[in-house]
């Protein structure tokens, strides 16, 4: 009966576990058609681009009225970024990859920001 209860007690947590991170997660992201729909109706949003300087001359191009701040350079770059905290923070990529990672660290930091899934390659595919 002891195993029964604590095999119950550990589904229980694993479900309760997972739906926390799921909610979370959900959260911190946004659809291409929300963010294309959010520029298009002139929703007051920062867009942070955390690609190169190199990538953001490439095909792919860039947001108009983005704020570049390379992955690698966020951390330390931060306090420019001090007088968007109490606004909404899209963060976009190439891939959605490193943005999500960006977004883990602002969200840390006590910004409101949610990942652009898909990136820029979705969002000049027109996804």
């Amino acid at each position: 009966m002891k195993k029964i209860i604590l095999t119950a007690f550990l589904i229980f947590s694993f479900v309760a576990i997972s739906l926390a991170a799921t909610a979370d997660s959900s959260a911190s992201t946004i659809a291409m058609n929300e963010f294309k729909q959010e520029i298009k109706s002139g929703k007051k949003i920062v867009i942070l681009d955390v690609r190169s300087r190199d990538e953001l001359t490439g095909s792919l191009g860039k947001i108009d009225g983005s704020i570049n701040i390379p992955i690698n350079e966020l951390e330390s770059r931060l306090p420019e970024l001090n007088k968007y905290k109490n606004e909404e923070i899209r963060v976009i990529s190439r891939s959605g990859i490193p943005s999500k990672l960006a977004v883990e660290m602002l969200r840390n930091h006590g910004f409101n920001a949610a990942n652009v899934i898909g990136g820029m390659m979705a969002f000049r595919r027109g996804d």
